[in-house]
């Protein structure tokens, strides 16, 4: 693969080490973050000073921000650059169907193609270059962009043509996250309640039908040692799930676990607001209440 200019646009816990894996991999990366860019930018990196001087030096641009109001708001600032000469846009953000098409028909009739890409994987996967990438976007488009997917990307999936695919895969895919990792903290509560080894607890579950992401990963690192600083927020994952059940809600399927799990991350982030996703166990242990009562 031949190096190129590219851009990046959010530079936080996620987006920082994505765009030293583009300079490792030989890209000259233009970057910028409303936040402060200079103190986020990695090694090697150039910095910008806006979102539209970053899309007027590269060809294809990648953003990772919080929220479907910062893409909005960053798609808008490129749609009204006087210079653009990026081509493509890879939006690395989860932010919901609407907020992706929005984005979308923001930069529609301009020279720039937007891609729906988000990742999957979190700070440990973005700083390993492990990452899961799904993409909405023509297989055309995704065959230019999965070399350049492969700096920050282990695996790459085409989950159809047009941007909001990505998005239902990742939507859903983040929603079986947040429910194993509830369902994984309440379970093992149970059993180190009455009196079982939390540690124990993780091995045999492990070794049996109840293994997940949260008993093999999280835990292990973030729960039994009482860190929690697995490194993803739990008020992302919060919005995550909310816009997997508004996403569910107006597809039509059904939602009776979403809503039980909406609601169980909404109450944690409501009472910790700042913490690591992996500090619901926490919360749920001091939500336990005497034997024989509700």
């Amino acid at each position: 693969m031949s190096p190129e200019t590219l851009g990046f646009i959010g530079l936080g816990s996620i987006g920082a080490p994505m765009a030293t894996n583009l300079v490792a991999a030989g890209h000259r990366v233009v970057g910028f973050d409303v936040a402060g860019t200079r103190e986020r930018l990695p090694s090697g990196a150039i910095a910008a000073n806006s979102v539209e001087e970053t899309a007027a030096q590269v060809d294809t641009l990648f953003m990772s921000l919080p929220n479907g109001a910062a893409s909005k708001t960053v798609c808008s600032q490129l749609a009204r650059a006087e210079r653009q000469q990026a081509h493509i846009v890879v939006d690395l953000s989860t932010i919901g169907l609407d907020a992706v098409q929005e984005c979308a028909r923001l930069l529609e009739h301009t020279r720039m193609v937007y891609v729906d890409a988000p990742v999957s994987g979190g700070v440990p996967g973005a700083r390993a270059g492990s990452l899961t990438v799904m993409v909405g976007a023509e297989r055309s488009v995704f065959e230019k962009i999965k070399p350049l997917l492969s700096a920050i990307a282990k695996k790459c999936f085409h989950m159809g043509d047009k941007p909001g695919d990505g998005q239902v895969m990742k939507l859903l895919n983040n929603f079986l996250s947040a429910t194993a990792l509830a369902a994984t903290s309440e379970a093992v509560l149970f059993g180190v309640k009455y009196g079982l080894d939390i540690e124990q607890i993780i091995n045999v579950i492990n070794a049996s039908s109840g293994r997940n992401t949260a008993s093999t990963d999280k835990f292990p690192q973030s729960v039994i040692p009482q860190t929690y600083d697995y490194g993803f927020a739990a008020a992302l994952m919060s919005k995550d799930v909310d816009l997997y059940l508004d996403s569910v809600e107006a597809i039509g399927t059904c939602h009776d676990i979403g809503t039980v799990v909406a609601r169980t991350w909404r109450d944690f982030v409501a009472s910790f607001p700042d913490t690591d996703f992996t500090y619901v166990y926490r919360y749920l242990e001091g939500l336990q209440v005497p034997p024989g009562q509700s």
